[in-house]
């Protein structure tokens, strides 16, 4: 039972999977309707991913010495809330209804359940999810056939889920856990988004904008100027803000000076995400960053002005057959999470550095890799705090030496332009983790896993 009732949520308790459109039948053409989109319904699937954990709660009451039978209010559940767009979906060889070859999911994990107790100012914790980022943690709420880029039909089949969502906020849930009604609250976080994700969901231009960051106001050129020093700014109510901006224009700016004002906010947010950074697509996006420098090092760009196509397709080839011959890492089409992880450690760069001629080259690379394998395991870890606590101590102090490397001795990349990740990388994670605790746990592994 839901106190007060959920608003705009049917009341009927029996329900099993249901059509991801509830009834927006009208708004999506060309598609048969009944076959885009399935989900539970969210406050239903919650109560049930509760259940699963009933000896879990019942055991952490214990081991915290609480009496069960005095503890049945105050349970605050923090979910972490994934989605992704997955790509060829399409059946080979079937005659099945026509919908689109792509697909998105929408999962949820539940992170923590913690109560307060009378007297306590701090809640105290009473289940932590020890792998956060495993499919098996990892609850699908929603599956459809969608593009991830059709943001009209994306947000009409997720519209409701954002509809039970903000309900479920504003209620309390009763329970029967370990035989006794019991109260919780809900708290969603939105982190396991991609970038791409993201923007489409907080209403930000797509990621080749000059409006670097989904966490700050940074603009690409000041972005490489200043790597180190941003604040997280932007939140969905002040993106919310500023989309009305946009909208009504009221002090009658011109394009550039208005889309400036709203620093690159330009359609109506949707669904709150919480702003933090994808530590799997950061490791993705630093590779690849890695693997484009390792060519220009074997190609000696930091002498040459412009150098051919032809020049950068040889310097490729000539570092993937090296790398294949080395280390056994065949090269791919997409920089994908393995080849990340492979290609970022020290022997990878010792394996480069033979194709590098001169010294003092190889000697920056040895160091710009040493600096980023010390600051890696600070977003990439669950509890930095326990895990890694001397670098994460360190990481300002690495953050900066690592951005001075980037605009000395390989200026001729980094001269007016720097990556998205790597920005977040070098200016925010430090914020983050003191914020949050963690970057590593709220990534969207599990939801990828899930999607493979």
């Amino acid at each position: 039972e839901w106190q007060p009732a959920l608003k705009n949520v049917s009341s009927s308790w029996d329900v099993g999977i249901i059509d991801g459109l509830s009834g927006w039948t009208t708004s999506v053409d060309d598609v048969p309707v009944d076959t885009i989109s399935r989900r539970f319904r969210y406050d239903v699937a919650l109560v049930s991913a509760l259940k699963d954990l009933e000896e879990d709660i019942m055991e952490g009451l214990r081991e915290r010495e609480l009496d069960d039978s005095m503890c049945t209010s105050g349970f605050t559940v923090v979910v972490k809330e994934s989605c992704d767009g997955m790509g060829d979906v399409g059946e080979k060889h079937g005659s099945g209804p026509a919908v689109p070859e792509k697909a998105v999911r929408f999962s949820f994990t539940i992170m923590s359940i913690s109560i307060r107790v009378e007297g306590e100012d701090d809640g105290i914790t009473i289940f932590q999810e020890q792998k956060p980022n495993s499919e098996f943690s990892c609850r699908p709420l929603c599956l459809m056939f969608v593009d991830e880029s059709d943001h009209e039909t994306l947000t009409a089949i997720l519209g409701p889920v954002v509809a039970e969502r903000k309900a479920m906020m504003e209620s309390r849930l009763i329970l029967s856990v370990g035989g006794l009604l019991r109260s919780f609250r809900f708290f969603f976080r939105g982190t396991g988004y991609d970038e791409k994700m993201v923007r489409e969901m907080e209403g930000l231009e797509a990621s080749g904008s000059t409006y670097i960051c989904t966490l700050c106001d940074s603009t690409r050129a000041e972005a490489s100027q200043n790597m180190v020093l941003h604040s997280i700014t932007r939140s969905h109510d002040e993106n919310l803000e500023r989309y009305e901006i946009w909208r009504t224009n009221p002090f009658s700016e011109s394009a550039d000076e208005l889309r400036d004002r709203v620093k690159g906010v330009s359609a109506k947010p949707f669904m709150e995400t919480q702003p933090t950074l994808d530590a799997l697509h950061c490791d993705i996006g630093n590779a690849t960053e890695f693997y484009k420098i390792f060519q220009d090092e074997i190609g000696e760009v930091y002498q040459k002005s412009n150098p051919s196509r032809e020049e950068r397709r040889r310097w490729r080839s000539t570092l993937d057959k090296h790398l294949r011959k080395n280390l056994k890492l065949k090269p791919v089409m997409r920089m994908n999470g393995n080849y990340a992880r492979r290609l970022m450690t020290r022997e990878a760069v010792e394996v480069v550095c033979e194709l590098v001629l001169s010294e003092e080259r190889r000697e920056a690379l040895r160091k710009l890799m040493d600096l980023y394998l010390q600051m890696k395991p600070v977003w990439r870890s669950t509890r930095p705090s326990q895990d890694c606590p001397v670098q994460l101590c360190q990481y300002s102090y690495n953050s900066q030496q690592f951005a001075h490397l980037l605009s000395t001795t390989f200026k001729y990349r980094y001269d007016g332009k720097i990556t998205n990740y790597l920005h977040k990388t070098l200016a925010h994670v430090p914020e983050i983790v003191e914020r949050d605790g963690s970057i590593g746990a709220w990534a969207s592994e599990g939801n990828e896993s899930g999607n493979k």
